[in-house]
């Protein structure tokens, strides 16, 4: 089937030539092989989609799922994504929730002829729906694309899916079609992933508009948490009516299942909708506990959107998505639903996909909920508090008349540590001439008093204190014992760096937060790897060390790797050894290119990783474990209790490096 760009009937002729919109995929090379590889991600997607469409020029065309697929395509996504075949909706499966009557209604457009679409236009306008030949199997694909892609997450063939489909199906009710969409693509498919696989309890969020037609589907079935953060504004907003508003929490079997934060203006911001998410959303789903997670995945609160006049930036969906991601195994299927700012649906689409493939949600600025967004939480936590027992109204209490000054607990830990090494050890700070450095690492890199004399001198680069990283693997947080782990490692690194007479470089990468955007030339993760070339070049090459230890911790290992890529003739001259201590989320980094880097890395790595990391599965290859050179597996998980635990053996191997000869770093 036809996945390149959608033929003549799709109307791209505002997009300019030589656009990327119009790249196409290459085609395969012969010397690389027919098998792909494993896929642990899908995608849906079909030109036959584009055949419903309004010749008059409608929000709803063609090019929203163009313009997605193809800045997949261009930023090379698709091939690390499988691609599920499309199918139409059977009957049986439509009727899992639609009338019969309703299904004929939609069978019956493609039989009608141009004067009878003519005719019906006011009709179907009263819906908020346009109509024409196409229209019928274009819906029939978008239900069916979503229910393939659902199927492959529950039957464990893939891990996540994005389901590219139009129309939307989420206003759509078990016996009308409106609001642009027909089948209501997202119920049908959770009815047959529940029939045909044995997930029971699923979730569904929404973060579109209201999808009236999802919650009316499930609102007394307890086996469904439909979860929707909508513009409401008591009731005025699109689909209007009551339905929708926070007391709309189910009936019967299904009271409290049902779970509405109803935004009462527009505007609403990224703070807003992760302030629900950390209070509502993720307390209740934690609960409930689902199989499988689907997000009714719409973009129309998107910043740039004319129609649904919010700012959700693409960051802050790919938050969400990160979010909810940790849920039910980590199965999540995104289906697209709405959103009609071409460039915002596209991005922000983009910034979901780069979730789903494991990279991490971009960063985020400080922020704070607006007042409008607290208090409907608040209100909402105070309602569903009835039902679920994680939801405390009390923490989400709106503050008024205070502004206090409050740190984040990363930083408090950062700054403990910062202290610790300070007063207990007589650690230095080093000073940072770059302002962009500065501002986000000051007092974050030490040094012992005798940098510039010692022969040997150890580098560690980690991110002490970055819960995210040191929790990615835990379902709870305990302050008070992340404290305690990070100044037992401290403690017990600079415990041996003292006795052996090392000198240390400490350098905590996790930056500070930004009060302003990055440049957009310039990345957080550019600004790791400068601060490390930086300390290279102005201070370890200046020193009188002729043997040096390079160790990385979590995500303390990428920019070491590119110190080495970037410096190489003076890293062989003067390293040692090059330790890498990682978690369960990173996968060991190694150079890149089949050069001497890589030969030398090879024989001068040591590699600390989880006994359970995906590196040491069955499927990986020899060839892709001897590239990391010398690999320790260690039953912990939590990234720096691996570190204590390795530190023994990183001790032993160390002083086996130093004791033989050199000739430029010679073998080891």
């Amino acid at each position: 089937m036809d996945v390149d760009i959608p033929d003549a009937t799709v109307s791209v002729s505002s997009i300019p030539d030589g656009s990327i919109w119009r790249r196409v995929p290459r085609p395969r090379a012969l010397s690389l092989p027919l098998h792909p590889p494993g896929y642990s991600v899908g995608y849906v997607y079909s030109a036959e989609m584009t055949s419903h469409f309004n010749p008059a020029g409608h929000p709803e065309c063609p090019e929203r799922i163009v313009y997605i697929y193809q800045i997949l395509v261009y930023e090379h996504y698709t091939p690390k994504m499988k691609w599920l075949p499309i199918r139409p909706v059977r009957r049986e499966e439509a009727l899992l929730v639609h009338s019969a009557d309703h299904w004929n209604k939609v069978l019956a457009l493609q039989y009608m002829t141009e004067q009878e679409v003519a005719d019906s236009e006011d009709y179907y306008e009263q819906l908020s729906l346009y109509v024409m030949q196409g229209t019928t199997r274009a819906a029939l694909l978008s239900c069916g694309g979503v229910i393939e892609a659902c199927l492959s997450v529950a039957r464990n063939e893939l891990k996540k899916a994005f389901a590219i489909v139009r129309p939307p199906g989420h206003h759509a009710e078990p016996d009308e079609h409106m609001g642009f969409c027909f089948f209501n693509n997202v119920a049908v498919a959770a009815k047959v992933v529940q029939q045909l696989t044995p997930i029971k309890k699923i979730m569904i969020l929404d973060w579109y508009v209201v999808s009236n037609g999802t919650q009316r589907a499930f609102y007394d079935d307890p086996s469904i948490l439909y979860v929707s953060l909508h513009r409401y504004e008591q009731g005025t907003f699109y689909p209007c009516g009551p339905f929708g508003g926070m007391q709309s929490s189910g009936e019967g079997a299904g009271l409290g299942y049902s779970v509405n934060v109803p935004w009462p203006q527009k505007g609403m911001k990224d703070a807003d909708y992760i302030y629900a998410f950390q209070k509502i959303v993720m307390p209740i789903a934690l609960e409930f506990a689902p199989e499988l997670v689907i997000i009714s995945a719409g973009f129309d609160a998107a910043d740039g959107d004319t129609l649904g006049e919010c700012h959700v930036t693409p960051a802050g969906y790919a938050h969400m998505t990160h979010m909810l991601a940790g849920l039910a195994r980590g199965r999540l299927v995104v289906a697209l639903e709405g959103g009609y700012n071409l460039k915002s649906i596209s991005h922000s689409a983009r910034a979901v996909v780069q979730v789903l493939l494991g990279e991490p949600p971009d960063e985020l600025p400080p922020m704070v909920a607006s007042e409008a967004g607290t208090e409907t939480v608040w209100l909402v936590a105070r309602e569903q508090s009835k039902y679920w027992k994680n939801v405390d109204p009390k923490a989400c209490e709106p503050r008024e008349g205070l502004e206090e000054v409050t740190f984040s607990i990363p930083d408090i830990l950062k700054a403990h540590r910062q202290h610790y090494l300070f007063t207990q050890h007589g650690m230095l700070q080093i000073p940072l001439i770059n302002k962009d450095l500065e501002d986000r690492f000051s007092s974050q890199v030490t040094c012992s008093s005798d940098i510039f004399e010692n022969k040997t001198l150890v580098m560690l680069a980690h991110e002490f204190g970055n819960l995210r990283f040191e929790l990615s693997s835990s379902a709870t947080c305990d302050v008070e014992l992340e404290r305690s782990y990070l100044l037992d490692t401290s403690k017990e690194l600079i415990s041996w760096i003292k006795k052996e007479g090392y000198a240390l470089l400490d350098v905590n990468l996790y930056a500070k937060p930004l009060d302003a955007p990055l440049p957009r030339s310039k990345t957080t993760d550019d600004l790791k790897k400068d601060i490390v070339t930086y300390l290279w070049d102005n201070f370890i090459q200046l020193s009188a060390a002729e043997h040096i230890i390079l160790i990385g911790h979590g995500p303390g290992c990428q920019p070491m790797m590119g110190l080495l890529e970037d410096r190489f003739s003076s890293v062989k001259r003067l390293v040692r050894l090059i330790i890498q201590v990682v978690g369960t989320s990173r996968v060991p980094v190694a150079p890149r290119n089949e050069d001497e880097s890589r030969v030398w890395y090879a024989k001068h790595s040591f590699v600390v990783i989880p006994s359970i990391h995906p590196i040491l599965g069955p499927e990986v290859r020899p060839k892709d474990l001897r590239r990391h050179g010398h690999l320790v597996p260690v039953d912990e998980v939590q990234p720096v209790r691996v570190f204590l635990r390795a530190l023994p053996g990183i001790q032993h191997f160390v002083k086996n490096a130093l004791e033989k000869p050199t000739e430029n770093s010679a073998d080891i």
